[in-house]
């Protein structure tokens, strides 16, 4: 990805609500761990130890809005002023909210998808990063994207086992929205470790899911459009 972040560094909005619920459902079953949050607003996470936080939101017309900071890799000011990452927004944007979180200093990244591509707001030429490739590093097309997923949901279990193959496999259903009770059985095996010392609640993990909209064709993570 590039520093500051492109446009086309961010893979279609779908194939990253699957991936960004994945963790979500994960974190759901595993105490921890970021905290999600789901509402009008679309997915959110708060990293538990303040390094980043993000939000996403799919609506139902296929557009989408992803907006977030990192602690360390988001520069939102220059030369003494705040950035203004609404720049150039279009009109569905929920603008009550993100002038809100914009009031907040709480930015480091805008993105929102329109006809079949992400935009932002134009940066300041001397701009260092914006953030996202430090607080979202799977946001990106591609394979390698993917891996960080696993990687990241294997370092925070602690687990021995390649869960890879469960990963993926998840990610299909949870894009495909044909995510069940097998599919959560399956990732949970697999990313959380049998002998640990940590509880996991399955059932908390497949009620997110649902309320995500992944299970039996739902659109449970996609809204209209006021």
């Amino acid at each position: 990805m590039h520093r500051p972040s492109e446009p086309e560094d961010l893979d279609h909005p779908e194939r990253l609500w699957a991936r960004a619920a994945t963790l979500a459902v994960v974190a759901a079953a595993v105490d921890d761990w970021d905290e999600f949050s789901f509402g009008a607003h679309g997915l959110q996470c708060w990293n538990d130890g303040g390094a980043y936080w993000w939000r996403l939101k799919l609506y139902d017309d296929g557009r989408a809005l992803l907006c977030g900071q990192d602690s360390d890799g988001s520069y939102t000011h220059d030369g003494g002023r705040q950035i203004d990452f609404l720049a150039g927004g279009p009109a569905w944007l929920p603008w009550e909210r993100l002038r809100h979180d914009a009031e907040g200093n709480l930015f480091g990244f805008v993105y929102w998808w329109q006809d079949g591509s992400w935009a932002r707001a134009p940066y300041p030429e001397k701009l260092p990063d914006d953030g996202l490739a430090m607080a979202m590093s799977w946001v990106a097309p591609g394979d390698a994207a993917v891996g960080r997923i696993v990687d990241d949901l294997v370092a925070r279990t602690e687990t021995e086992v390649d869960a890879a193959p469960a990963v993926r496999a998840f990610l299909a259903a949870a894009q495909a929205r044909t995510v069940g009770a097998q599919d959560v059985t399956a990732l949970l095996g697999a990313v959380c470790d049998e002998d640990s010392w940590y509880e996991v609640r399955p059932a908390a993990a497949l009620e997110f899911a649902q309320t995500l909209g992944l299970t039996a064709g739902d659109r449970g993570g996609v809204a209209v459009t006021s």
